[in-house]
């Protein structure tokens, strides 16, 4: 099938299940390359991505100006728009995945037992992971490096409001591939826009061997229910910024603003401020750039009593994932208090804790069950990229298999090779 044509919805089951044979074909070739060959296959596409800016920028477009008619969320809109400098990071980040060590075939562990047998824990590649996202058209290039960098086959589903840009991002993936001489098929984009190809994939389980969802809360919770596939899930990103008492006021309005309004629309945006009682005399400071910004605030009474501007919280702000210029603001008695709110309300993905206090800070790291705890900076910092992992396929908000960002070390698994000399089991 060709890879830039649009699947036909009245053969839609039958296309989709066909990519998953080709994906899983390819999967032997691409557990034997070498580091080398899968390098070289992710710079030749990162060249056809440049070599193909401005047909990804016309496909872009295109899609931007559906998504305006279609009345797309202001968050969503930003996800969708690629410009040259957003071009130029997927450009880059292949690159970068393409100078990572190679994550397959590492000896995690060996040893030899009394009989004599000698066993090794060997690093492989998953094998097919079936990758479904929203609006974002980034992660097609991104995801689709990670998976090769892996050793992994890919199968794409990316948001119907990105069709033609990921399409365009694919045909680029693939010749790169082929020009490498690894298997093009080992990427393969389900090329529609209807959402019953979601349920198609979810039920492909003898020939995909993990889904990774990265999407809002309906998407997750759809692929939870219908998958017959094991899931990695990337879920709310509900992150908070807790200011401590023994905060350092300039670090607490720097990072609360970054937090918050670098990119709104963003997982490792933060959604809440928390902030002690005793360090109240701060919050007008540490509010005035983010009213400066436009950004709506929404605070408990204590805060409301502080500005008028400020507009009241319900129960349900604690729990949004706001994706906007809009933040809550709570105030909390201690260190305690704040933990207890972000187990309860959070979700698990990023939480920041701004203070001086070295103590305090370990608990607050020790304490929060997130799968990122950051001291001293910004919850944007929730990036694989940023993690020196090149780029990453979500954020895993899990405890299974992997959590937090999803890189090239976290989609292989490992098998164990066992060396004998003719020992039999007496």
């Amino acid at each position: 099938m060709n890879a830039n044509k649009i699947i036909d919805v009245n053969n839609l089951t039958r296309e989709i299940k066909h990519l998953g044979l080709l994906a899983r074909a390819s999967t032997l070739d691409l557990s034997l390359s070498s580091i080398n060959v899968r390098q070289t296959a992710i710079k030749n596409a990162a060249d056809e991505l440049l070599r193909s800016k401005n047909e990804i920028q016309a496909a872009n477009n295109r899609d931007v100006s559906a998504a305006h008619t279609n009345s797309l969320s202001s968050a969503m809109l930003d996800r969708l728009a690629l410009d040259n400098k957003r071009i130029d990071s997927m450009i880059t980040g292949l690159n970068e995945v393409a100078k990572l060590e190679d994550p397959v075939g590492n000896i995690l562990g060996e040893w030899t037992r009394p009989n004599g047998l000698r066993i090794q824990k060997v690093s492989v590649p998953i094998g097919v992971i079936g990758i479904i996202y929203e609006s974002r058209p980034n992660v097609t290039s991104d995801a689709a490096g990670l998976c090769l960098m892996s050793g992994n086959a890919a199968i794409l589903r990316c948001g119907s409001e990105s069709l033609h840009t990921s399409i365009v991002i694919a045909a680029c993936l693939r010749s790169g591939i082929k020009s490498a001489g690894l298997p093009e098929d080992s990427i393969q984009l389900i090329s529609t826009a209807d959402r019953s190809a979601v349920g198609v994939l979810l039920s492909m389980d003898e020939d995909v061997d993990i889904i990774v969802p990265r999407g809002g809360r309906s998407l997750i919770e759809r692929v939870k229910r219908e998958s017959r596939i094991p899931v990695l899930s990337h879920l709310d990103g509900i992150c908070h910024v807790y200011v401590q008492e023994a905060a350092d006021l300039k670090k607490a309005a720097a990072v609360s603003f970054n937090a918050k309004m670098r990119r709104t629309g963003i997982c490792g945006a933060t959604e809440t401020l928390l902030i002690d009682r005793a360090a109240l005399d701060m919050l007008p400071d540490i509010l005035s750039p983010l009213f400066s910004g436009n950004c709506e605030i929404r605070g408990d009474q204590e805060v409301c009593n502080l500005d008028k501007r400020v507009h009241k919280a319900t129960e349900l702000d604690w729990k949004t994932e706001y994706l906007d210029a809009i933040i809550s603001v709570k105030v909390v008695s201690n260190i305690n208090e704040a933990i207890n709110h972000i187990n309860t309300y959070g979700s698990h993905h990023t939480d920041a804790i701004i203070t001086e206090d070295e103590n305090i800070a370990a608990q607050f790291l020790a304490k929060v069950d997130s799968a990122i705890v950051v001291h001293n900076a910004s919850t944007q910092f929730a990036d694989g990229g940023e993690f020196g992992m090149g780029a990453e396929i979500g954020i895993s908000n899990g405890k299974l298999h992997a959590r937090g960002p999803v890189g090239v070390q976290q989609l292989t698994t490992y098998k164990y090779k066992v060396f004998g000399t003719g020992q039999v089991r007496p």
